[in-house]
């Protein structure tokens, strides 16, 4: 069914070890599943230091990026700026790694037409506080950005999602082999992709 639309993606989600420790791996997936996207590779598996640090690698542009979002949330609460936005983001790389090899995790290939969008709006903004009522990490958790950097960890917002195609497609060769990736076809896709169903049962 991938070749019905150039809109078809894959993206990478991890269910991070506070979704685990709190029992919630099957109530995050139904969110997936009742949407309509397809789980096409998942497993439990407790990250190493090396797979961690590869997962959250950014390049100078992107650190840059995470730190001004840091920069910027300081200013807006009229917080003290100690260090560059480079600066900002390798601690919050840092923090983001330790955490995730914590404990298990659960790593899932998700896909689905605009799959990258659709699954960030299910997520939910990064900080929880900020987050929408109806998003996983606005339903499910009560932590902020300003709670975790008072403590020096990152927010425990139970969920990542790969915010590009182009992210999605590094992320998953980190946590994936491409033959643990499945290729089949929910009934749901002839649904939504499929002109033959709707002329059948016109």
């Amino acid at each position: 069914m991938k070749s019905s639309t150039q809109f078809y993606e894959r993206t990478l989600i991890l269910l991070k070890p506070d979704t685990v420790q709190r029992g919630l791996i099957g109530e995050i997936i139904s969110r997936f599943e009742k949407k309509g996207l397809k789980i096409v590779a998942m497993k439990m598996i407790w990250p190493t230091k090396k797979m961690a640090e590869k997962h959250y690698y950014w390049s100078d542009e992107e650190k840059t990026k995470t730190g001004s979002r840091t920069i910027d949330i300081y200013k807006e609460k009229g917080l003290p700026i100690t260090k560059t936005a480079i600066e900002y983001a390798e601690n919050v790389q840092k923090r983001l790694s330790k955490f995730l090899v914590a404990g298990p995790i659960v790593a899932m290939v998700i896909e689905g037409a605009h799959v990258i969008q659709h699954v960030r709006k299910l997520v939910g903004h990064g900080s929880p506080l900020q987050a929408d009522v109806g998003t996983i990490r606005a339903d499910f958790t009560i932590d902020s950005y300003l709670l975790a950097d008072e403590a020096d960890r990152v927010a425990r917002n139970l969920v990542h999602a790969s915010s590009s195609v182009e992210e999605a497609e590094r992320e998953i060769k980190v946590w994936f082999k491409e033959e643990e990736i499945s290729d089949y076809e929910l009934a749901i896709e002839r649904i939504l992709y499929s002109k033959e169903w709707e002329q059948k049962n016109s």
